[in-house]
């Protein structure tokens, strides 16, 4: 099993002490005197960033999906390798699971 990664909580009042003694990697000053424009030609220029677009005016929020608890059988070597992806794997067999129903049967819905 993946190695679990360290994690560390901080308060709101932690982080603010904290940018105060060791500073942040952040402009913001650079970042509130910048127009919309420049700020859209930095995020279009980040390769991060690439091909995404976002559309805030018609922006939706997903809830999650009802879950249901199963208890199946599955090949060994199979459930491995979803676990050497780490944290979530059970979320990807879900998304590679949904995206195969989905391809199979395009009118299918998510019925929560």
């Amino acid at each position: 099993m993946a190695r679990k990664e360290h994690i560390v909580k901080y308060t709101d009042n932690e982080l603010s002490k904290l940018v105060e003694r060791e500073g942040t990697l952040s402009d913001w000053e650079k970042a509130a005197s910048m127009t919309q424009a420049e700020i859209e030609a930095c995020v279009a220029s980040d390769s991060d960033e690439a091909e995404m677009v976002m559309d805030w005016d018609n922006i939706t929020v997903e809830l999650p999906h009802p879950k249901a608890v199963l208890n199946m059988r599955i090949d060994k070597d199979i459930l491995d390798y979803f676990r050497k992806t780490g944290r979530g794997y059970q979320s990807l067999i879900n998304a590679v699971l949904r995206s195969y129903v989905q391809r199979r049967d395009p009118q299918h819905h998510h019925k929560g």
